[in-house]
């Protein structure tokens, strides 16, 4: 799975149909049917079967139904992987904010919604999930500096909206490592800062967050580079998957060696701190910012 800011223009996967792909694809290698026969029974080519199972294209019933009769799915079977597949076509929440949530990012945000696990890495700023409204209203008018009032204002309110996860019943752990810059880079002054880092003392006393603060005196480290979060999810058809960005492109990672990759960076990343050091130093910089 990848994408670029550049990318096309198809609609962005949901979580629940990355799984029914997965699944079909899983369905048609049991069937023990190739692309080029999927393809046949739909009169496609075998690319737009390929597209199906990577949750690049919209799940047609009709396509849907033809291909599990194909493999030889039951009638209820089909029925309700129709109704699910139907399912998934709906648009989430997400898309009310399409006029400032370009393609590339939201299929971030899907897997932000239905991941288990958020483990991220921030050099910068504080992670958007954690960001008071001050805060990120001084993060995005800096990333958007022409950008009119009401386009602002929607983008804080959709960084905003992101943050209900935490509060779901069924909330995602939260693992943040942050560098200790993010402290001192002063967005929208002492007083945003200070309410910010009281955010972040609150936050990292839930039991579902952590946050640590890797600090100046660490040195050089294996994770100085850009920022990027990894999801882990509870459906086993779902492999684990890194977003990184930088300024002109982000990718969606879900090869094995890649996703390791950032997954041991941020772990070595966190034994440079521990929690009551990074409490320590948050209320250090807080008291700098008075």
């Amino acid at each position: 799975m990848s994408d670029s800011r550049s990318g096309s223009g198809t609609s962005a996967p949901t979580v629940l149909r990355m799984i029914l792909g997965r699944r079909l694809q899983d369905m048609r290698q049991q069937a023990g049917a190739s692309l080029e026969d999927a393809a046949k029974a739909l009169r496609v080519k075998p690319l737009t079967i390929r597209r199906l199972e990577k949750a690049e294209v919209a799940l047609k019933p009709l396509y849907v139904e033809k291909l599990l009769e194909t493999y030889g799915a039951g009638r209820q079977e089909i029925d309700e992987f129709v109704a699910m597949a139907e399912r998934a076509n709906e648009p989430g929440w997400w898309h009310a904010y399409r006029d400032v949530l370009p393609n590339w990012f939201t299929a971030y945000v899907s897997l932000e919604t239905g991941a288990k696990t958020l483990r991220t890495y921030e050099p910068h700023y504080v992670t958007g999930l954690l960001q008071t409204p001050a805060y990120a209203r001084g993060v995005l008018h800096g990333g958007i500096p022409n950008g009119s009032d009401e386009e602002l204002e929607r983008r804080v309110d959709l960084r905003l909206r992101r943050q209900s996860l935490l509060q779901r019943p069924d909330a995602p752990t939260l693992w943040v490592v942050m560098e200790e810059a993010v402290l001192h880079r002063a967005v929208g002054g002492p007083q945003v800062m200070r309410e910010q880092i009281d955010r972040l003392l609150e936050a990292s006393e839930l039991g579902h967050v952590s946050i640590d603060i890797v600090p100046f005196s660490a040195g050089a480290h294996v994770g100085a580079c850009a920022p990027f979060t990894y999801f882990r999810f509870e459906e086993p058809e779902l492999p684990d998957i890194v977003y990184s960005e930088i300024l002109s492109a982000s990718m969606y990672l879900d090869e094995r060696e890649d996703v390791v990759a950032h997954l041991e960076a941020h772990t070595r990343m966190s034994l440079l701190t521990s929690s009551e050091d990074s409490r320590v130093l948050l209320n250090r910089m807080r008291k700098e910012y008075s």
